[in-house]
């Protein structure tokens, strides 16, 4: 078993990660990883594709099963329970491939998501029920990620930036403690990217924040400490300026960035 790798903070964990293995088939996807995420910390994840960072937040959300080891949210056990409980408990993600409704405005898209965190289902009961609680909500979380001038755009007729955002906003409709963003600035230009990274810092304040990022970039710009992937394990854990200087690291990534965009 590894040694569960942990940010030096006063906090203690939100996430951990203990002896993580994953297996398909033969494919042995993840291999005895360890880490832990204090409170209120960011911590962002890099590495070649194939490395295992989607099938960790998989293993983490709840979408699949860990072949062996354990998986802790906020001092409770976590791994083998449904996305849905895992949600109620505190953590949220949003994915790397879009899953918006191109038929549904951004302020319904929201009313749902609001809804479900309040652990309803969508109807007309749940409407009538809280009425002014949810669209004071909506709108709410419309302006945290600056779409309250797209109120009855339809998501199909948002630019890429915004649908992005919106995506943002329904990650953090649930008003998760624990939040995991899969690669949101994927397809955005540099100057798209950059006005991301300022809004889900300023969004995520105080929340727990991982991120999976192939743009280093976004990463320095945003986390305080970096897991490096290779191979389903850790090549390194550190601080944004240590792995900045790591030079094994430099060479599968070249010169990094001197400072957050």
């Amino acid at each position: 078993m590894q040694t569960v790798q942990t940010m030096q903070t006063d906090s203690p964990c939100a996430l951990q990660v203990i002896d993580l293995h994953q297996r398909f088939g033969r494919s042995h996807i993840l291999c005895g990883l360890s880490l832990g995420v204090p409170q209120g910390t960011r911590l962002g994840i890099v590495g070649p594709n194939g490395a295992g960072k989607s099938t960790l937040f998989n293993l983490i959300s709840g979408r699949c099963r860990p072949s062996s080891g354990q998986i802790w949210l906020n001092g409770c056990r976590i791994d083998g329970k449904t996305p849905r409980t895992i949600k109620q408990m505190g953590l949220s993600r949003s994915f790397q491939i879009s899953h918006l409704f191109p038929n549904l405005s951004v302020f319904d898209h929201l009313r749902c998501a609001v809804l479900f965190g309040l652990g309803h289902s969508w109807g007309i009961r749940s409407l009538l029920s809280h009425p002014h609680d949810i669209g004071d909500r909506v709108h709410t979380l419309m302006a945290r990620v600056q779409l309250d001038g797209q109120r009855d755009t339809l998501a199909m007729h948002l630019c890429h930036a915004d649908q992005r955002a919106l995506e943002l906003a329904l990650t953090l409709a649930s008003d998760a403690a624990v939040v995991l963003l899969d690669e949101p600035t994927a397809g955005m230009s540099p100057s798209e990217a950059s006005r991301m990274v300022r809004l889900i810092r300023t969004v995520t304040v105080g929340k727990t924040l991982l991120i999976i990022e192939h743009d280093m970039n976004v990463v320095l710009g945003l986390a305080d400490h970096i897991a490096v992937m290779a191979s389903g394990q850790l090549q390194a854990f550190d601080t944004a300026d240590a792995i900045r200087a790591n030079a094994d690291v430099q060479r599968s990534y070249g010169c990094l960035p001197l400072g957050p965009i």
